[in-house]
């Protein structure tokens, strides 16, 4: 029976990366860059595009597919910054697959966008596992977490092109200890750069901003001169 289970698995997986690969040649032909935005429900993805979009706006064109099991509200937050937005709707599922990234894509202005962001459906563990087409992946953990999180849920982090670590104007409330949790980032992940932000403190933004930029010139480059946007930046305390 396990062995069944795992060629199950692998088959959903395969199908799921045919279908990613092909989101990357759609991206690729249109010179558009994609970021999959991972974390826990309630970590601030959301708040934290309300913010970002604002300030990447002033040159940049950008649109988001925003995950959920239901409800339209998060896309609703969005389009009220003024960006293009779809909501995928999972109905249930517990995260988001290259074949509905695919179909969103599909009610985008692609042709017309630098950086497309994809929210994905508030999940530390389902979402990790599949590939989405993405060029880049943004991790999240808020103060208000724990900051045990990053070594229960290692692999959240391990896979993140970056790290945020958000709401820290909450941490003291929450004793949060922020070393403990970017040491433990850094046991499983040495290279991602980690971004410290406080959604009271607008500046704190700035470093996530410059390094999601890169990543827009980095997936404009040819392929082979691509390199990873790794840069490990100071973090930016709240």
């Amino acid at each position: 029976m396990a062995s069944r289970i795992e060629v199950i698995r692998k088959s959903v997986l395969a199908k799921n990366d045919r279908a990613a690969d092909e989101n990357r040649e759609v991206l690729r032909r249109r010179g558009a860059c994609m970021m999959n935005l991972l974390g826990g429900a309630g970590c601030g993805k959301t708040s934290l595009l309300e913010r970002l979009l604002p300030r990447l706006a002033k040159d940049l064109r950008v649109g988001v597919l925003e995950g959920d099991l239901a409800t339209t509200r998060d896309a609703e937050r969005i389009a009220a910054v003024g960006a293009p937005v779809v909501q995928l709707l999972t109905e249930g599922g517990c995260h988001l697959t290259a074949a509905l990234v695919r179909g969103g894509l599909e009610r985008l202005p692609v042709d017309e966008l630098d950086l497309i962001v994809v929210e994905n459906v508030g999940n530390c563990v389902c979402p990790t596992n599949f590939d989405l087409g993405e060029h880049a992946r943004l991790s999240m953990l808020s103060a208000a977490e724990g900051d045990d999180k990053p070594a229960k849920y290692a692999h959240l982090f391990q896979t993140a092109d970056a790290v945020v670590i958000s709401k820290m104007d909450l941490a003291e409330a929450a004793r949060f200890n922020v070393d403990r949790a970017a040491q433990d980032i850094r046991v499983v992940n040495p290279h991602a750069p980690i971004f410290r932000t406080s959604f009271t403190l607008a500046s704190s933004f700035e470093g996530l901003e410059t390094w999601l930029r890169g990543c827009i010139a980095a997936a404009r480059r040819p392929p082979g001169d691509r390199g990873a946007n790794r840069r490990v930046l100071d973090p930016l305390l709240a």
